[in-house]
């Protein structure tokens, strides 16, 4: 009898099941955002309007932004406006919703993505490199000096490290601009200040896995064979640690994501934390709204790129849970 075939092609069931998990989550952050303007106390369209407007303007804006109208039937218009991508309109400027996010998303994953990319690719070979030079007890003095810096950065807020690095490389030395996005040069701020601290972080995982796979007997058997250093690394220890050294990568995700709202605001980054931040003040809650939206959805995105990225490291994985 011919296997099935889910088990001679377990990769379309495999994206199946990752989709499948991702819509439930999806669904909380879609009711959240919707939720969030009608649950917070008072009055939004007072707010814009301001307190000395005519209560007849009031009911008028309310009429046409659909809020007088029930909870659920409410809920019903937000899906069927997300279906065709109506985000809603700005309560301040009168403004689609939508073409704030088209202009500002780019600018915030121009930094968050430079930000994870660069976590990645010093942490991953960072840690490896630091276990290699202190394990078995060796060089203490350079595990200390590696425990307590990473230890340092990974406990600082990303707002305090933003405004350590303007002070000290754009106010002290003067070789980046302060804020703004003009150039390629304004990036690097922001993304030093979004990456450091979850670096940090991952650099000390992956040292300690590294330790773990460095004193397992198959990499005792390869040392004995006297293999060259670039080979005994990264085709043995590097694949075997991968696999938690991502996952832990993946759980790092939301709040890199989640720190680009202060980290903007520090920086005057046009980007959706910025706006989110602004329309906070503004009382702007369809802004708000759409971008709580756009960012969560962002984060259930980030997290399955990730599951997929384990599987193609670790095929067995998704194979293994067929």
């Amino acid at each position: 009898m011919s296997p099935p075939r889910l088990s001679r092609h377990p990769w379309p069931a495999f994206l199946g099941r990752r989709t499948a998990r991702l819509l439930p989550s999806l669904a909380v952050v879609l009711t959240a955002s919707f939720a969030m303007i009608r649950l917070v106390p008072g009055d939004p369209v007072r707010a814009a309007l301001g307190v000395d407007a005519a209560p007849a303007l009031v009911a008028a804006r309310r009429h046409q932004l659909g809020l007088d109208q029930p909870f659920l039937a409410q809920y019903r218009h937000y899906l069927a406006g997300l279906l065709h991508g109506d985000l809603g309109t700005s309560l301040v400027t009168g403004a689609p919703v939508a073409e704030l996010v088209r202009t500002r998303l780019p600018a915030t994953l121009g930094i968050a993505l430079p930000a994870f990319l660069a976590t990645l690719a010093v942490a991953l070979p960072g840690g490896l490199l630091a276990a290699v030079h202190t394990r078995d007890g060796r060089r203490p003095r350079a595990e200390l000096a590696f425990t307590a810096v990473t230890a340092t950065l990974a406990g600082v807020p990303d707002f305090v490290l933003a405004a350590g690095l303007t002070a000290l490389l754009a106010v002290g030395l003067q070789l980046l601009p302060v804020a703004g996005a003009a150039g390629a040069g304004s990036a690097v701020l922001p993304v030093l200040a979004l990456a450091l601290a979850p670096t940090a972080v991952l650099v000390r995982i992956v040292r300690v896995e590294a330790l773990k796979v460095l004193s397992e007997d198959y990499m005792r058997t390869a040392r004995a064979k006297r293999l060259p250093p670039v080979r005994l690394y990264l085709r043995h220890a590097a694949p075997n640690m991968a696999t938690a050294s991502l996952t832990v990568a993946g759980s790092l995700l939301p709040a890199m994501i989640a720190g680009t709202v202060l980290v903007e605001k520090v920086f005057a980054w046009p980007g959706i934390g910025s706006a989110m931040a602004q329309s906070v003040v503004a009382q702007d809650y369809p802004v708000v709204q759409a971008m709580v939206l756009i960012l969560g959805t962002t984060v259930l995105l980030a997290g399955l790129a990730v599951d997929l990225l384990l599987a193609l490291v670790n095929p067995r994985s998704a194979i293994g849970e067929m």
